[in-house]
C-alpha cells in the first residue's frame, strides 16, 4: 500500500513537472535604445453599397525607438516609452509605392501589452493586441482582454479627432509552431467591433463638425481574426496574419465595406554608422569609375545622388548608359539587404510646376522599377517620391547647373 501511494505521488509530481515544462511566460521585453521596424502589407476590396468600388494594396512602414524603460514597481508591470513614425502608402497605377504621409506617435506599453497613449495620436490603429494575463499559459489556454481601434477619418470625412472604438479580444494560446525554420509561440485572437458616432463629432443640426464634408459615419462594425507568432527569447511579436472586415454606415445611408487580409513582420533595426558607410561608398564609387555619383550622410540614412542622370528627352525612360550606372550602384545597395530604399526624383526649373512634379515622380519610379527588376529589393521595400524643382543643389542659371539639378537620389533608409 505504501509503495502504491509513493508511486501515485511520483506520478502526480511528474505530471506537475510536465505541465510546468509546457507553460510559457509571455512578457514584452524592453531595452533603452532598441529600435524596431514593422512592415505590413494590406490587400483589401472596397465595396460601396455592396458593389465593388476598387481593390487596393497598401503597405505600412513603422519605426519605433524604445526609451525610458521602467522596471516593475508598486504593483505596476515594467513599461517603456515608444517614439514612432508611421507611414502608409498605396500602390499606384505605375505599380510602385509612393512615399505617403507620415504620422508621429508617442506612447507607453507595459510588459503585458497595455498601452498608455494620448487622444491626439492617430497611430497605431490597433492598440492592446496582444495583451497577456499575469500568469503562465499552457497550450489550449484562453483569456480575454480589452482593446481599442483608433480610426483616422480626416482625409475622407474631415473629422479632426480619431474615432476610438473599444472591443473585447478573445485569445487562445495554440502552442509552439515552426515558421521559416524557427520556433515561435502561436496565439490566435478574434474580436468584433460595433460603434455609434458620439455626439461630440456631430453638430446639433446633424452635420459633421467639419466644413470639409457633408457626410460622416454614424456607425461602424467589423471583425478581426489574427494569428500572432511570438518569439519568447526576445519578448516580442515577430509576425502576424489577419483577416478583417470593417463596415461604415454613413448619415446619407451609404455603406462602405473594407474586406481583406494583412500580414506583417517585426524586425530589430541594426543602426548604420552613416558617416562610415558614406565614406566607404564614395571610395567604391571612385574605384568603379561611376561618374556624377556621390554618397552622403542624411537625416533619413545614407543617400546616393545620381546627378546629370540621362533619360530620353522629356520622358522617364532610362538610357542604356544610365542602366549600366545603376547596375553598378546596385552592388553597393545589396550590402544592406535589410534596409529599405527611398528613390527621390528632382528636375531643373523648366516648364510648369505640375509638369515638373509629374516628371520627377515618373523618373523616381523608373529607377525604383529597375532596381526591383534586378532583384535588389522586393517592390514592398522600395518607395518613391518626387520633388519637382523644389530642392535644387545648384542655381538654375546655366545648362551645367540645370543638368546637376536633374538628378535621382537613392536613400538607404534608417528613419
Amino acid at each position: 500500500m505504501k509503495k502504491s501511494r509513493l508511486f501515485m505521488i511520483a506520478l502526480a509530481a511528474l505530471a506537475l513537472c510536465l505541465a510546468q515544462a509546457g507553460a510559457e511566460t509571455f512578457r514584452y521585453r524592453f531595452e533603452n535604445g532598441d529600435t524596431v521596424r514593422i512592415n505590413s502589407v494590406v490587400r483589401e476590396s472596397v465595396l460601396v453599397n455592396r458593389r465593388l468600388s476598387h481593390e487596393a494594396e497598401i503597405t505600412n512602414r513603422i519605426t519605433a525607438t524604445v526609451s525610458d524603460v521602467r522596471p516593475a514597481a508598486g504593483g505596476k508591470p515594467a513599461s517603456a516609452r515608444y517614439d514612432g513614425t508611421f507611414m502608409t502608402s498605396e500602390r499606384n497605377s505605375n505599380r510602385s509605392f509612393a512615399w505617403g504621409e507620415e504620422y508621429k506617435s508617442t506612447f507607453r506599453r507595459d510588459e503585458l501589452g497595455v498601452y498608455e497613449i494620448g487622444d491626439e495620436f492617430f497611430m497605431p490603429v490597433v492598440r492592446n493586441v496582444p495583451v497577456f494575463p499575469d500568469r503562465d499559459l499552457k497550450p489550449g489556454d484562453s483569456w480575454t482582454a480589452a482593446g481599442e481601434e483608433a480610426h483616422d477619418f480626416r482625409p475622407v470625412f474631415g473629422i479632426p479627432k480619431p474615432y476610438h472604438v473599444p472591443f473585447t479580444a478573445n485569445y487562445v494560446y495554440e502552442g509552439p509552431v515552426e515558421k521559416d525554420g524557427k520556433q515561435y509561440q502561436l496565439i490566435r485572437v478574434e474580436y468584433t467591433i460595433f460603434f455609434n458616432t458620439p455626439r461630440e463629432y456631430v453638430r446639433s443640426n446633424g452635420a459633421p463638425r467639419s466644413d470639409k464634408a457633408t457626410d460622416y459615419p454614424v456607425s461602424m462594425m467589423g471583425s478581426s481574426r489574427q494569428h500572432i507568432y511570438w518569439e519568447s527569447e526576445l519578448g516580442m511579436v515577430r509576425f502576424y496574419e489577419e483577416e478583417f472586415l470593417i463596415k461604415l454606415v454613413l448619415a446619407s445611408g451609404t455603406t462602405i465595406e473594407y474586406r481583406g487580409v494583412a500580414e506583417a513582420t517585426v524586425t530589430d533595426v541594426t543602426r548604420l554608422d552613416r558617416a562610415k558607410v558614406a565614406r566607404e561608398m564614395n571610395e567604391e564609387i571612385e574605384k568603379l569609375g561611376i561618374e556624377d555619383v556621390t554618397a552622403k550622410e542624411t537625416d533619413e540614412g545614407v543617400t546616393i545622388s545620381l546627378e546629370r542622370i540621362q533619360f530620353e528627352a522629356d520622358s522617364a525612360r532610362l538610357l542604356p548608359s544610365e542602366k549600366e550606372k545603376i547596375t553598378k550602384i546596385a552592388a553597393l545597395l545589396e550590402r544592406y539587404p535589410d534596409k529599405e530604399l527611398l528613390v527621390s526624383g528632382h528636375t531643373a526649373l523648366a516648364g510648369t510646376a505640375s509638369a515638373r512634379q509629374k516628371l520627377s515622380e515618373e523618373r523616381a519610379e523608373a529607377v525604383a522599377r529597375f532596381l526591383v527588376e534586378m532583384g535588389v529589393r522586393s517592390p514592398y521595400s522600395v518607395f518613391t517620391r518626387g520633388f519637382g524643382a523644389e530642392k535644387p543643389i545648384a542655381p538654375n542659371d546655366t545648362e551645367e547647373n540645370m543638368a546637376r539639378n536633374r538628378r535621382v537620389e537613392i536613400t538607404i533608409l534608417e528613419k
